[in-house]
């Protein structure tokens, strides 16, 4: 006797709780409004960076990627983490390369309840530094100084 299960026509999958900010679509989310945010807070860290983070072991470092996720069913932001990476190389004597490599996941510090549209306003406003260092909603820490204690 041969058995075949098939999958029910017409049956709803269940939208999964949580969602990348890129992938939320609900009020004050997007795509294109979310890369844009994190392209602002790039061009701060590419500002700053040679002053700041990029003078010790990897003066090339390099801002990876910003994840954040969100509650969907209420735009609340759950965390926030951003990446770095950057490598430090030498030649040695025996004409071989030696590579050190650092890698960083700074997560920024949200407050409670933080809604995704809140947070994008926040980054959004001025200029990539102004967005680097702009208090994040309900709190007084900013992006910049998350940096700081992470890199």
């Amino acid at each position: 006797m041969l058995s075949v299960s098939l999958p029910c026509a017409g049956v709803a999958q269940a939208a999964p709780a949580f969602v990348d900010a890129r992938d939320y679509a609900g009020p004050g989310g997007g795509h294109e409004r979310f890369l844009a945010a994190e392209r602002q807070l790039v061009r701060g860290f590419d500002e700053v960076c040679g002053d700041t983070f990029c003078e010790g072991e990897y003066i090339n470092l390099w801002a990876m990627r910003l994840r954040c996720s969100v509650e969907q069913a209420t735009g609340v932001v759950v965390q926030c983490v951003w990446t770095f990476a950057g490598s430090n190389t030498r030649v040695k004597p025996s004409g071989l390369i030696t590579v050190n490599r650092g890698r960083y996941a700074c997560v920024l510090p949200l407050a409670t309840g933080t809604r995704l549209e809140t947070l994008l306003q926040v980054w959004e406003t001025g200029d990539g530094f102004d967005a680097l260092h702009a208090p994040l909603p309900g709190t007084k820490a900013n992006t910049y100084d998350a940096l700081v204690d992470c890199l």
